[in-house]
C-alpha cells in the first residue's frame, strides 16, 4: 500500500511539473502551425479567421491549448483573429499599443515583423497570459507577413 501511494505521489508531482514547463517540441509545433495558418489565410482569410477565433481544432495545440494563432491587419495593425480564450478582448485592438508586464512594447515588434517580406519569419519574445492562466508567462511568437493584407503569429510559452 505504501509503495502504491509513493507511485501516485510521484505521478502527481511529475504531472504538476509538466504543466509548469513548456514541452521542448512546442517551438516546432508553433512554427509548423504558423505555416499551416499562413496557407489557410492565403486561401480564404475569412474562413481561416473564423476557425482561429474558435480556438479549437488543428489551430489549438500544446499543453492546455497554449499554442494558438493570432493575426493582425498589416495596414492598421488591428487584431482580426485571436485563438487565446483569455485574450478575445484584443480583437479590433491595434497590436502596436501592447506592452507586457515589464513595459516592453512587444506589440510594436509584432507589427514590425508583419511588415517584413511575405514568408520571412521573425521571433518576438514577451510576457503574455496563457489560455488557462491569466498570469503573464514568458512567450516567444513566430510572426510572418502572410499576404498584402495580413500578418499572423503563433507562439509558445517558454
Amino acid at each position: 500500500m505504501a509503495h502504491r501511494n509513493i507511485i501516485i505521489a510521484a505521478f502527481g508531482a511529475a504531472l504538476a511539473l509538466s504543466q509548469a514547463f513548456a514541452h521542448p517540441a512546442d517551438k516546432y509545433i508553433a512554427k509548423a502551425m504558423l505555416m499551416t495558418a499562413a496557407a489557410e489565410v492565403s486561401s480564404d482569410s475569412k474562413q481561416a479567421f473564423d476557425e482561429f477565433n474558435q480556438g479549437k481544432g488543428k489551430f489549438l495545440n500544446g499543453m492546455d491549448g497554449n499554442i494558438y494563432v493570432f493575426c493582425v491587419n498589416a495596414g492598421d495593425g488591428k487584431f482580426v483573429a485571436m485563438g487565446n480564450a483569455n485574450a478575445k478582448g484584443l480583437l479590433g485592438t491595434d497590436v502596436r499599443s501592447l506592452k507586457d508586464e515589464t513595459g516592453k512594447a512587444y506589440g510594436q515588434d509584432i507589427y514590425a515583423a508583419g511588415q517584413k517580406p511575405e514568408g520571412e519569419i521573425t521571433e518576438v519574445s514577451y510576457l503574455f497570459r496563457k489560455p488557462t492562466d491569466p498570469k503573464p508567462s514568458a512567450k516567444t511568437s513566430f510572426v510572418t507577413r502572410v499576404n498584402a493584407d495580413y500578418a499572423c503569429g503563433v507562439g509558445y510559452y517558454n
